[in-house]
């Protein structure tokens, strides 16, 4: 069952949510999630987790997104790396997470990588894993964000967010704006993989519109921690909701491997 609350920042409200508890003392999953994402559009999927890991499960809405407070636009095309390095420390100190596995989705997954290649390292994280992340920008990512800025002007996919978002267009242009600013292009965090100390394991649906399987390679390239990487069959951008249980599986598999594991 899902216990709502929020966290409160220098910066504003953040949202938050818990499921589940372990008295053994099990890590915390925390769930970050995609550029368009929220706590709400992470669907069954940390219910799901709680049960198969025995672990908690905590996620939250980064500012702008969600029920959280908003932000200023435009945001700063280094606004992954802020998050890791600014936000995300102090959303965990304030939760009171003392052992945690990142999974992260998307612009989650990469803000994971950056939390994770830190320096000096969190002592308190024991794993990461990584669906969709990206670690550099290819072409076909950013013919499909110009692709989705179109529908977002001309079909129903700003109401449908809006369901979602209280500030939908902070949301969706924040996110937008700063992957088709032409600077962006410089965006690579591949300076941060050889420096992750935990187990990884990378996830990537076989066919992805976002991002191809060098994501993947550019992590077998520079990741020297434990690493496991898997292309999803049958999933595009989102292989946990897309390929739930295949995921879902991998994922569960992954946990019950680190260290202390499993909790079940």
């Amino acid at each position: 069952m899902m216990i709502a609350g929020t966290i409160t920042l220098a910066d504003g409200d953040l949202e938050t949510a818990w499921w589940g508890g372990n008295a053994r003392e099990a890590p915390t999953l925390v769930l970050l999630h995609e550029g368009l994402g929220c706590i709400e559009l992470w669907r069954d999927v940390p219910d799901k987790l709680e049960r198969a890991t025995g672990c908690s499960v905590f996620a939250y809405s980064r500012f702008g997104y969600g029920r959280s407070d908003t932000t200023t636009l435009p945001r700063p095309l280094d606004y992954m790396q802020r998050e890791a390095t600014e936000i995300l420390p102090r959303v965990l100190q304030a939760a009171g997470i003392h052992r945690a596995v990142l999974i992260g989705h998307s612009d989650g997954g990469s803000i994971g990588a950056v939390y994770a290649g830190a320096a000096p390292p969190d002592p308190h994280l024991i794993g990461l894993v990584t669906i969709a992340a990206h670690f550099f920008v290819e072409d076909l990512n950013i013919r499909s964000i110009e692709k989705i800025r179109e529908d977002y002007e001309a079909t129903d996919l700003r109401d449908r967010l809006a369901r979602y978002h209280l500030d939908v267009d902070t949301a969706f242009r924040g996110w937008n704006g700063a992957w088709l600013d032409p600077g962006f292009r410089a965006f690579d965090i591949t300076a941060s993989l050889p420096r992750i100390k935990v187990p990884v394991l990378a996830l990537q649906g076989a066919d992805d519109p976002y991002g191809t399987e060098e994501q993947l390679a550019v992590m077998k390239a520079h990741v020297k921690a434990p690493l496991q990487t898997r292309l999803i069959p049958g999933a595009r951008h989102s292989p946990h909701l897309e390929a739930k249980d295949a995921t879902l599986k991998a994922i569960t598999d992954f946990v019950a491997t680190l260290p202390g594991g499993p909790w079940k």
